[in-house]
């Protein structure tokens, strides 16, 4: 059930929301346009607010159920880290379904709502203060980008200074998730030097 809850995960990550919902509404495949990503906030900035918002929110949907797989199969005693490391593995996968998916060709958004999704089902406590960093840089910057990598740095440091964990393979998925979003926002980092990243919406 395990291997089974794995690929379901990968195909759940895989659903290339964006790039689905851009064709179908639009007509437009969003890698096309933009930064070229298939994440939700390329879509708003392509396809507007009414689109990006619904994509944005499947995106997070994603990654909460196939974190949930684990309960749904029974793999472990629930509240267990037994139980959390299954979590965590099926929802690694998911992430990784969404950054390079069946679907779309393996081109893929960079994963970020996906794994904020997986976060609300391993800690919801953890997640509603990471949530808060995003929209506290969001508000101050307009840049989804350094409100991302942010609130990604604040996850295993919040997890390692304020909250208690019996897994240890948790600690180490927060860094791991941290660096990886280090690493996919690497052109951002490039364009923020520069001073040429977008704002998501423009200061009056």
């Amino acid at each position: 059930m395990l291997i089974v809850s794995v690929l379901l995960a990968y195909l759940l990550g895989s659903i290339p929301t964006s790039v689905w919902v851009g064709k179908a509404f639009h007509g437009v495949d969003v890698r096309e346009h933009g930064s070229g990503n298939a994440g939700a906030t390329n879509a708003i900035r392509v396809l507007g607010w009414k689109t990006g918002v619904p994509v944005l929110v499947i995106d997070i949907i994603k990654g909460l159920l196939a974190a949930m797989l684990p309960l749904f199969f029974h793999l472990a005693s629930k509240g267990t880290a037994a139980m959390t490391n299954v979590q965590i593995i099926t929802g690694l996968t998911a992430i990784i379904g969404h950054m390079f998916p069946v679907f779309a060709g393996f081109r893929g958004g960079k994963g970020v709502a996906t794994a904020a999704g997986v976060l609300i089902a391993l800690h919801p406590a953890l997640s509603m203060v990471c949530l808060g960093i995003f929209a506290l840089v969001f508000v101050i910057t307009g840049i989804v980008s350094v409100s991302s990598m942010t609130a990604g740095i604040a996850f295993p440091v919040v997890l390692l200074v304020f909250f208690d964990t019996p897994s240890v393979i948790f600690r180490i998925f927060s860094v791991i998730v941290a660096l990886a979003i280090l690493l996919t926002h690497r052109k951002n980092i490039k364009r923020l030097i520069k001073g040429e990243e977008p704002r998501l919406f423009r200061k009056k």
